[in-house]
Parts: structure tokens; C-alpha cells; sequence
């Protein structure tokens, strides 16, 4: 097992070991994006009505895709520590699979800014994952949300990092 000088430093604790937001002010403005995704599972009977638009609750993707975008801009207020940033693009997509009987979701945020996105791409996948189990739970107890995860970012001091 590594020592403590060889791991990470998490970076929203000082060094008394409490939360604190990251200064990021003398960080260059430099363009950002992330990419996240997540699943969700349902019953194939779901997804089918979800795609011919026969959902009781109306149009299923046009709302979480609304329902994702908002999220991602609005992050800050949800997640303590992250920081306002002035997006400049997010959006979310939706990929039926129906051998896996699942929505897949993309969602993709940019900015220019000093710190990177991550966060706000992680809230859209998730928020418009939770739009989708709302609007259709009536139909289907049985769906999971799953995979929720961080593919892709770009940007700053790392770069390029795919994770998948």
C-alpha cells in the first residue's frame, strides 16, 4: 500500500483538514469540456413507449434533456464546493438500446474558464437520468439507474483524458 506522500492531495481540504472551496484565481482561462454518461434500465415495454412518445406524462427525452441542461448550469447551487462557471455549451443526448432494453445518456458541457466542468457534465447525465425514472415510474418500478460516470475531459493542466 502507497504512503501518504505518494497519494493524490484532495484538493477542497486545507491544510487543517477542512472543506474549503479551490482557489482557482490565478489559474489561466483555457477552453473546457467534459463528457459524462450514465444508463438507464427499464422494461422493454418502457423504452418502446418512451420512443413512440406514448408516455402519460408527455414527451419523456425533450423534458430530461431540458431537465439535464439546467442542471449542469446550475451546479454550483447543488454541489458546495464547485465553482460559477460561464458555460458556454451543454448538452444532453439519448441513445436507445434495445438489446439492453436501456436509455443511454451522454451529456457534454464547455466552457472557457480557470477550472474544468466535470461536475456540471456528472449533473446533467444524473439529472436527466432522475427525469427519466420520474416520468416513467408510473409504468416501470423496476427501472435502475446505473454507469453513472465521467468519459471524457479536456482541458487545462491534464489535457486530454479519455477514460473510455
Amino acid at each position: 500500500m502507497a504512503d501518504d506522500t505518494t497519494l493524490p492531495q484532495l484538493t477542497h481540504l486545507n491544510a487543517k483538514g477542512q472543506a474549503h472551496m479551490v482557489d482557482v484565481g490565478m489559474k489561466d482561462d483555457s477552453q473546457r469540456e467534459a463528457i459524462a454518461r450514465a444508463t438507464v434500465l427499464m422494461q422493454p415495454e418502457t423504452l418502446a413507449r418512451i420512443q413512440s412518445g406514448g408516455m402519460p406524462k408527455g414527451d419523456v427525452l425533450a423534458v430530461a434533456r431540458v431537465a439535464g441542461i439546467m442542471a449542469a448550469k446550475r451546479t454550483p447551487e447543488l454541489i458546495p464546493l464547485c465553482h460559477t462557471l460561464l458555460l458556454t455549451h451543454a448538452s444532453v443526448t439519448f441513445t436507445p438500446s434495445e438489446e439492453r432494453a436501456a436509455l443511454l445518456i451522454e451529456a457534454t458541457v464547455r466552457c472557457k474558464g480557470q477550472t474544468g466542468v466535470e461536475m456540471e457534465a456528472l449533473t446533467a447525465a444524473s439529472v436527466a437520468a432522475l427525469t427519466i425514472y420520474d416520468m416513467c415510474k408510473a409504468v416501470d418500478r423496476a427501472m435502475r439507474i446505473t454507469d453513472v460516470r465521467l468519459a471524457e475531459k479536456r482541458g487545462g493542466k491534464s489535457g486530454e483524458i479519455i477514460l473510455e
